[in-house]
C-alpha cells in the first residue's frame, strides 16, 4: 500500500459522473468554479471530465489542470489509445496529472464490445501499458466489477497492476452490492491478487438501492484507501456516494472508522449549494448533512432537548459543515455592511460591484418580505447574473388569470438586441407566459421538468423554479427565484433556452434566426 493506512483519499467525480445526470451539464466557467472550490476544500483527486467526449469537455479539463494548486487532476478514458492520448493531452499540464481508463468486465458489459475474455484481457494489458508510458499515475477500473465473475475480476486486476496501474478502482456500477459484500471483495482482492499490496484500491458506488455511502465505507473497512464520490451524491440514475456523507461519517464515528482525510469540512455547505445551483438539481430538504432540515427541529420534545443540550438530538455541529450560528436579521433597513457580513457567513465573498448589484435586488426583495432569510439571500446570489446575460432576457411580464378562461400573458422579451412584445393565451398563467416566449423565440425545445419549491416558509416566501428542456439531444436546465412564481417560471425557462443556445453554438449549430414581430 502506497498511502498511510489511516489516510483515505477523496476522489471527487462531480464534474464527470455528476455531470452525466440528465440536465446537469455545467458551463465552462461553472466547471472551473466548482473545481476551484474542490481544490480549495482539500479534495485529493478531481476527475475533471471525459476529454474525448467533446471539445468543451477537453477545454474544461485542460484549464482545470493548469489552474489546480493542490489536487491531482484526472481525465477519464475508455480502453483505447485515442481516448487515452486525448486524456493525457488534457491533464498533462497539471502539477499532479492522472489518467483513469476503464472497461466493462461483467458478462453484461463484455457483450457490448463483443470481446472474449482473452481478447479483453489483452486490451487491458495494451491500454494500461500505453497509459503508463504517458503518465506515472494511472487508475484502472473494471466497470461493473461487483457483477463480474471472481476469477475473471482477479485476473484482470492482476493484469492491470502488472501493466502499471497505481490505483485499482472497484466500481459498483449498478448499485447492486451490499456493504458486507463490498468489504469482503476488497479484502479478497488484496489477499489473493499478486501485487495488490503495492497499489491503492478505490471504491466507486452508485446509489440504486440507497446503499452507496454504506458500501463505500465498508470497502474502506476492507482495505480500500480511496473513495470516489460526488457533491450532493449527484450522478447517473439514483446518484453516487455523497462526499459530505463519507467525510462526516468518518468525522463523527472516528471510534469505529479511525480514518482521516484532507477535507476542510467547513466548506461543505457552500460547495453543496453551488453544485445544486449550477447543476439545477435541488437538494432535498431531508438530505443528510446538507439538506435544509438536517439541523432543524420542530417537535416540542426535540426543541426542549436542544435548548438544554445540543447533542441531545444532533450528532454533529452545524459549524462543522459551514453553517453559522450568527443570527443577523436581514430586512429592508439593513445596510450594505450587514449584507456583506451575512454573505461572508454564508460563504460568498463578493466584489464591490457585485455587492452593489445584489444590494439593489436585496432591497427590492426586502420591500416585499417581512424578513429575508439565509436561503433567500442564497437564492438572490445564485440567481444574480442569470438575468441580462445571453441571447434572451425578460424585460416585462403581466398575466391575467382566474377562474374564467382564457388566461393570458403580455411579455416583452429582449431577443438579441431587440425588445419584442407578444400576447399569448394558455392553460394557466405559466403556460400562457411560456407560449408568449415561444411566439417571440420559436424553438423546438421540449419541457422535461418544471419544478417549483419555496425557498423559505411563509406567505411571502420566494419561489425557486427549475426548468429542464431538451432539443436535438441537448439538455439544459434553468433556475430562477422570485416572490412571484410566474415571473420566476418565465425567467427559469428563458435561462434554460439561453443555455441551449450556448450548447448549440459550442456543438457547431447556429443561433436560430427568425423574423420577429409583435404578436397580439
Amino acid at each position: 500500500m502506497t498511502t498511510d493506512q489511516n489516510r483515505v483519499l477523496i476522489f471527487d467525480t462531480t464534474l464527470r459522473d455528476g455531470e452525466q445526470s440528465p440536465g446537469a451539464t455545467m458551463s465552462h466557467d461553472e466547471k472551473l468554479e466548482i473545481a476551484g472550490l474542490l481544490d480549495e476544500m482539500g479534495v485529493d483527486i478531481i476527475e475533471a471530465g471525459f476529454p474525448i467526449a467533446s471539445e468543451g469537455d477537453f477545454a474544461a479539463v485542460s484549464e482545470i489542470a493548469k489552474n489546480a494548486a493542490n489536487s491531482t487532476i484526472c481525465g477519464l478514458a475508455r480502453a483505447n489509445f485515442k481516448d487515452i492520448d486525448r486524456a493525457w493531452e488534457a491533464v498533462k499540464h497539471a502539477k499532479s496529472p492522472r489518467i483513469h481508463t476503464f472497461i466493462g468486465t461483467s458478462p453484461q458489459h463484455r457483450a457490448i464490445p463483443n470481446l472474449t475474455m482473452d481478447e479483453m484481457a489483452d486490451r487491458i494489458h495494451e491500454t494500461v501499458t500505453h497509459a503508463r508510458n504517458l503518465c506515472d499515475n494511472i487508475q484502472w477500473s473494471p466497470m461493473d466489477a461487483t457483477r463480474t465473475e471472481w476469477d475473471y475480476l482477479a485476473r484482470t486486476v492482476e493484469i492491470a497492476i502488472k501493466a502499471g496501474a497505481t490505483t485499482i478502482n472497484i466500481p459498483d456500477t449498478c448499485g447492486y452490492t451490499a456493504p458486507v459484500e463490498s468489504a469482503d471483495l476488497i479484502r479478497r482482492l488484496i489477499a489473493e491478487v499478486p501485487g495488490a499490496d503495492e497499489i491503492i484500491f478505490a471504491t466507486h458506488c452508485h446509489n440504486d438501492l440507497g446503499m452507496a455511502t454504506a458500501n463505500s465505507l465498508a470497502a474502506v473497512a476492507g482495505g480500500a484507501r480511496q473513495i470516489e464520490c460526488t457533491i450532493n451524491g449527484l450522478g447517473e440514475r439514483a446518484g453516487n456516494t455523497a462526499l459530505e456523507e463519507v467525510v462526516m461519517a468518518m468525522k463523527v464515528r472516528h471510534d469505529i472508522m479511525p480514518y482521516t482525510t484532507g477535507i476542510d469540512s467547513t466548506k461543505i455547505m457552500h460547495l453543496s449549494r453551488r453544485v445544486a445551483t449550477v447543476s439545477g438539481f435541488n437538494v432535498q430538504p431531508n438530505k443528510a448533512i446538507v439538506g435544509k432540515n438536517a439541523f432543524a427541529h420542530e417537535s416540542g420534545i426535540h426543541q426542549d432537548g436542544m435548548l438544554k443540550s445540543a447533542d441531545t438530538f444532533e450528532i454533529m455541529r452545524p459549524e462543522d459543515v459551514g453553517l453559522t450560528e450568527t443570527n443577523i436579521v436581514m430586512g429592508k433597513h439593513s445596510g450594505r455592511a450587514a449584507l456583506r457580513s451575512k454573505l461572508k457567513d454564508l460563504g460568498y465573498d463578493m466584489a464591490d460591484n457585485q455587492l452593489n448589484d445584489l444590494f439593489v435586488r436585496f432591497k427590492a426583495l426586502a420591500d416585499r418580505k417581512k424578513e429575508v432569510f439565509d436561503d433567500d439571500l442564497i437564492a438572490l446570489v445564485t440567481d444574480a447574473g442569470s438575468d441580462g446575460e445571453g441571447h434572451l432576457e425578460v424585460k416585462f411580464l403581466r398575466v391575467i388569470c382566474g377562474t374564467e378562461a382564457p388566461q393570458s400573458a403580455d411579455l416583452t422579451l429582449r431577443v438579441g438586441n431587440d425588445d419584442m412584445q407578444a400576447t399569448a393565451q394558455g392553460d394557466g398563467p405559466v403556460d400562457a407566459a411560456f407560449n408568449a416566449v415561444k411566439a417571440l423565440y420559436p424553438n423546438e425545445a421540449v419541457l422535461q421538468l418544471y419544478q417549483v419549491s419555496a425557498v423559505t416558509e411563509g406567505m411571502d416566501a420566494q419561489a425557486t423554479v427549475t426548468v429542464r428542456v431538451a432539443e436535438d439531444g441537448r439538455i439544459a436546465t434553468g433556475q430562477s427565484a422570485d416572490t412571484d412564481t410566474v415571473v420566476a417560471s418565465v425567467k427559469a425557462y428563458v435561462n434554460a433556452l439561453n443555455r441551449l443556445i450556448v450548447r448549440r453554438e459550442k456543438t457547431g449549430g447556429d443561433v436560430k434566426e427568425v423574423s420577429y414581430k409583435d404578436v397580439g
